[in-house]
């Protein structure tokens, strides 16, 4: 039998109707009731272009609020919303919308333009669905747990992207997972800058209406906004990648956070040690996590209590998650392999993906990682990074750890380029303060540091490293830098 829940944000208008819901960085506040309202009126204008139950409607927005109604919006049609990450090309999206069956694309007025080149049937931005008149429609009461909510399609890095299908139960049990393990206050305002098409920045607003806490809406990544809004406007939680934190931390100097920020929530690939450590000499509560799009964001962080002694670490798995490093006993690397009821069924329209993901109810990760004799996971690298030279394995993200704590370093990544004699060796790419670094003294501190055969090959002064929407290294692309 479904498990079915009253619509969570009519639920939360009712039980805190003049609570801010969403705080922009201009001071306006959206309460609880405000969201509600505007999200229903929304979805009988969208009614008006023919979407109902079951539709799949893409939405291409940059990080906005009105994305955020429209989500809302078509949970209150039974539609899908198929969230499109706006860096891509045309002709990748293209793929996505023929391959999730989208015939209707919701823009942002910014990005109306670039949706007005995809073949489909029909594109409206915000302003014009903002215009029609609403439609006399039946809204959504209820949430069957088990019916589709959100389709994300991952990042492709290998043959074609598939896309993720989030139920509400998916969502549902990510945002009780995060809050068994951090907690909830009274006084939580979660800062969202990461991409809002992706399942890190969208989960925060899903917390928000299962929470009652108010999200304070970044529209782009600013390192003075986010210090201004922890020590100024009383934000206590803030979703980062590592490239993030750094910056964030070079913008705080010698100053403090306020006691009443609580978590800088660290997600996006294994970070470098050096950069944890200077974090807690520095007092800031970074909390390493783990999770990915088919896992509806984090499903193993580190506890409040655990986040000074297990540096390194991305914690335990949330309550109900399990976790496995397949036939490996204690600190020995294997790939690691989750259950829970915030992982994904599959992909959709694509039976032999989800069949090859799945082992026994299982999801394979992909990743590399180990757990201690305590059960907390170390994250190593993804398994397609996994440099095999002469025989012997080498995990990017460790020389980068290393490397990362040579003062005149600001950004590292390494990946395996091709050798006759070896197989592959590791080349590191290198963004520098200034350019009195020299590649010499870079290979003294290396080799002081590391095994011989971990060493780079070579190592490439940059002026950036290729990354993706949500700021996450994209190895795989470079070794392109050496062509340019």
């Amino acid at each position: 039998m479904a498990e079915v829940i009253p619509h969570w944000l009519v639920k939360q208008a009712s039980l805190s109707p003049n609570q801010p819901a969403i705080e922009l960085v201009d001071g306006t506040v959206i309460t609880f009731n405000e969201l509600v309202e505007q999200s229903q009126t929304f979805a009988r204008k969208l009614a008006r272009l023919g979407i109902g139950k079951g539709a799949h409607v893409g939405v291409l927005s940059d990080n906005n609020p009105l994305m955020i109604v429209t989500i809302h919006a078509l949970s209150f049609l039974g539609a899908v919303s198929v969230l499109l990450n706006t860096r891509l090309t045309t002709s990748e999206l293209d793929y996505q919308l023929k391959d999730a069956n989208v015939s209707i694309v919701i823009s942002s007025d910014r990005l109306l333009e670039k949706a007005e080149t995809l073949q489909v049937e029909q594109v409206k931005s915000f302003t014009t669905v903002g215009k029609l008149i609403p439609q006399t429609v039946d809204l959504v009461t209820e949430l069957d747990l088990d019916d589709p909510f959100t389709i994300i399609y991952t990042s492709g890095t290998t043959g074609h992207p598939k896309g993720v299908v989030h139920t509400y139960g998916n969502h549902w049990w990510s945002a009780i997972g995060s809050a068994l393990n951090l907690g909830l206050s009274k006084s939580d305002k979660w800062l969202a800058v990461l991409p809002y098409f992706h399942v890190s920045g969208l989960s925060i607003f899903l917390k928000s209406v299962i929470y009652g806490m108010p999200v304070y809406l970044v529209e782009k990544f600013n390192e003075q906004i986010v210090v201004d809004a922890i020590i100024n406007r009383k934000v206590t939680i803030v979703s980062v990648v590592t490239v993030l934190l750094q910056k964030i931390m070079n913008t705080l100097g010698e100053n403090q956070f306020p006691d009443s920020f609580r978590c800088m929530l660290l997600g996006g690939g294994p970070a470098p040690k050096p950069l944890l450590e200077t974090a807690k000499e520095r007092n800031i509560p970074v909390f390493q996590s783990y999770g990915m799009t088919e896992t509806s964001s984090q499903i193993v962080t580190l506890s409040p209590q655990d986040a000074l002694v297990k540096i390194g670490s991305a914690g335990k798995p949330l309550f109900p998650a399990q976790l496995q490093i397949k036939d490996k006993v204690p600190n020995e690397i294997g790939e690691i392999f989750v259950k829970g009821p915030m992982v994904t069924r599959g992909y959709f329209n694509n039976e032999t993906a989800t069949t090859k993901a799945f082992e026994d109810g299982w999801l394979s990760t992909g990743d590399l990682g180990y757990v201690d004799e305590e059960g907390y996971l170390y994250v190593v690298d993804r398994r397609k990074d996994l440099i095999i030279s002469g025989g012997e394995n080498i995990y990017p993200s460790e020389i980068e750890s290393v490397l990362s704590g040579f003062e005149g370093i600001i950004e590292v990544g390494v990946a395996g380029r091709s050798d006759e004699t070896w197989g592959q060796v590791p080349v590191a790419f290198v963004v520098v303060h200034d350019q009195s670094v020299t590649i010499e003294q870079i290979l003294a501190y290396a080799k002081e540091r590391l095994a011989a055969y971990k060493i780079p090959k070579e190592i490439h002064m940059v002026k950036s490293l290729p990354r993706n929407a949500s700021n996450k290294l994209v190895r795989n692309k470079l070794c392109d830098l050496l062509e340019q």
